[in-house]
């Protein structure tokens, strides 16, 4: 019998993970603790109003997250600026998945409300998931189960740098 090695799930099977409604929002915590990138190192790079931050239960290499920082729910809730640099992150996070990754295709969704899958409801934030030909293999489908060949610190090395590059070209 095989064995996979992922012991940064254990919080999240267990219940252990994240914020629930009652300790407050988990990118509310992400948007105001230092260091800079957040007290397990997760945010790539910071703007204004907004940032970037690794999931931390992906469902591919280099899924991210662009997160505005003000507790909004909804796109008809944020600021014209917090939209316009939520875009321009997103736009960021497109470039560097492609650059770091290669992947064939990339989801880009935005889910308001429990109903259409947002996981945590009450914070606007934007999903990048690089995508490949065959990486959904009989192991998410019939095991239920994410084989991912890179840990988290891994992927945000290998982004962070990406973004600040953009950022400064942005500048």
């Amino acid at each position: 019998m095989e064995r996979l090695w992922s012991p940064w799930r254990f919080s999240y099977v267990t219940g252990a993970a994240g914020s629930t409604p009652d300790e407050g929002c988990i990118f509310c915590d992400a948007a105001t603790v230092s260091p800079p990138a957040g007290p397990d190192g997760l945010v790539l790079i910071r703007g204004r109003a907004s940032y970037v931050i690794l999931n931390r239960y992906p469902y591919n290499n280099g899924h991210l997250m662009v997160v505005i920082n003000r507790h909004v729910a909804t796109l008809r809730s944020a600021t014209p600026d917090e939209l316009s640099e939520l875009m321009q992150l997103t736009r960021h996070a497109e470039i560097a998945l492609f650059e770091a990754y290669t992947p064939q295709g990339i989801n880009i969704g935005i889910n308001l409300g429990r109903p259409a899958g947002a996981g945590i409801v009450d914070h606007l934030h934007v999903h990048l998931v690089p995508r490949w030909t065959g990486d959904t293999s009989f192991m998410s489908v019939v095991g239920n189960v994410r084989v991912l060949p890179e840990e988290l610190t891994q992927t945000a090395e290998r982004l962070r740098p990406i973004f600040e590059r953009l950022a400064k070209d942005n500048a």
